[in-house]
This record gives C-alpha cells, structure tokens and sequence, in this order.
C-alpha cells in the first residue's frame, strides 16, 4: 500500500544560476514538477510514494527517473516514451528569489500520457492520490487524470488536489479557471496560493475562498499565504497558521514542500475528518517544510529531512 500517490508533469526545471564570463545567464539543471515535488518532501519523511507520469525517453528523462529512484519514489507508473520530449521549464528569478516561467511543452511527454497507460494496480492501492491542474491544460493526460481519480476514489483513496496555475500553459485565464475548476468537486483536500484565490473561487480574500471551496465539498482547504504562513478552513472553521523566517534563496517548490509537509502529517493523524486544529497542525508541519525547502537551489533536491523539519518546529 502506498501512502501517497501523485500524477502529473515530472520535468527539468532550467534554474537562473547568474551569468558566465561572457555575460550569458546560465541555468542548473534540477529535477521538478509539482507533483513529483510533493511526493519527494513526503518520502524524505518516509512516507511510501509512487509517480504516475510520462516523460521522454531521452537523457532528461531518464535523469529525472533516476531521480525519482534516487528519493525512494515508486516509478512503476512512470512511462518512458519514444515519440516525445521530456517537457522543460526555464525558471528565472528576481532580486528576491521569485519565478518567472517559459516553457517547452508542445507538446511536453507529461501532456500525453493516456488513460490506458495508468497504473490500476498502484491507483488501487493508494491511501492518497494528489493530482495538480497541469496535468488539466491537455489532451490525453486531462482525460488520464480523471480517469485516475475515479479509480483511486472508487478504491477508497483521498483525492488531494493543488491548482498550480501557469498562465504561459493556458489560451487564457477564463480556460484556466473552468479546468481547473472542473477538479474541485472530486477534491477531498485541496491547496491552493492566495494569489489562485480569485481564479479558482471568484473572491481574492483567502478565508471566503476557503469557504466557497468546503461549499463544494473540498472537507479541508488549505490557502499559502507566502510568507506570511498559511489559513487551513474545515467544516469546523478557519485558522491561521504563521509561517517561518529564513533567508530565501529560490522559492521554486515551495508550495509543493508545503503540501508534501501537510499530507504527511495528515497521515499521521489518521483521522477521517480533520478538525480545524488538527488542519492547523498539518499547516504548521507544511510551513516548516517549505520554509526549509526554500534555503536550497531546486526542488526536489531542497527537500528537508524529517529530524530538520522537526527541529524546526520545536524552536
């Protein structure tokens, strides 16, 4: 049985790594995708994870398969295909370590993965499924996705769902909002960025956007509020949990550290409603974990320990 199972895009996150001698910007290869980047925080806490995704069958793609190996994530769901790229994200950050994406997805391997490609045997033995919306923008990987749903949820998975907009992915925003939307009625818990509010929910304050969510079923809505921390609503009400400061170096993953921290304890918790304290808790475990993530270059490779993040949390 695994505990947490994630499909989605699994690419090469080009990083900005400054300028060469000649004054050209350089970019470090790191392995990323937002999926994968939770299931990598939740392994190095030892949860049991497994990808289901596609990536080409070339020199990123199988880096970024060992990669998953190397972080004692389950690739027998993962396909190496023959006919496309491994999709490719160029990040390049400001002065204060912010993101600015461009893609190479047209199309990218994570966009053609097809519903008779998935794993049936690892869907059906998941205690969590975590999807994103990248995974939304195109066909077949779209249809895959909530083929993969419906097959963990019939078999008794929560269905966890991170709506991690990228404008330069989508024709527009009004596309965006209706796919993205159209994941949130099969959420179970759901996390999404204040600045995600308004698109998904139609109001930018994040304690109505919570609301407007559990409307919808979602049982446990989380909203990042950088580094301000995090709001977490139940049926029960909305907290607000503060997050930590560090010395930013690169946010990329951040969210996805957040998230992977959360499920984590979640897990632990093992309850089949979360409470709003027991929500909270799970938002203290994500800050600790994404403000640690964010002291390290990349992604996956800036995943924290388990013994740090507690650490952390007992100061």
């Amino acid at each position: 049985m695994y505990d947490i199972t994630a499909l989605g895009e699994l690419l090469i996150d080009f990083t900005d790594c400054g300028t060469s001698e000649a004054g050209m910007r350089l970019f470090e290869r790191n392995p990323g995708g937002a999926p994968a980047n939770v299931l990598s925080a939740a392994a190095r806490f030892g949860r049991r994870t497994a990808f289901l995704g596609k990536v080409g069958d070339d020199m990123h793609g199988r880096f970024l398969r060992q990669t998953l190996l190397a972080a004692s994530i389950g690739v027998e769901g993962l396909v190496m295909a023959q006919d496309v790229f491994t999709t490719l994200a160029f990040v390049a950050l400001d002065d204060r370590g912010e993101r600015h994406f461009s893609f190479a997805r047209k199309p990218g391997a994570d966009t053609c993965l097809r519903t008779e490609e998935l794993d049936g045997e690892v869907l059906r033995h998941t205690r969590i499924l975590h999807v994103g919306s990248l995974s939304l923008t195109d066909e077949p990987a779209r249809s895959a996705t909530f083929a993969a749903v419906e097959q963990a949820k019939a078999a008794g998975a929560l269905i966890s769902y991170d709506p991690n907009y990228r404008a330069a992915l989508w024709p527009d925003s009004a596309a965006a909002a209706a796919r993205m939307q159209s994941m949130v009625p099969f959420a179970d818990v759901m996390k999404l960025s204040d600045e995600e509010t308004m698109l998904l929910t139609g109001t930018a304050d994040p304690a109505e956007a919570a609301r407007r969510l559990l409307a919808q079923g979602v049982s446990c809505a989380a909203v990042t509020l950088g580094a301000k921390g995090a709001l977490v609503a139940t049926a029960e009400g909305i907290r607000t949990v503060p997050g930590f400061s560090v010395a930013a170096v690169d946010t990329t993953g951040a969210g996805d550290a957040f998230w992977g921290g959360f499920l984590h304890r979640m897990l632990a918790l093992d309850k089949a409603v979360l409470t709003a304290e027991d929500a909270a808790d799970c938002a203290r475990w994500g800050c600790a974990t994404a403000a640690l993530c964010i002291t390290k270059r990349g992604a996956i490779p800036a995943m924290p320990s388990l013994d740090d993040v507690t650490a952390l949390l007992a100061q």
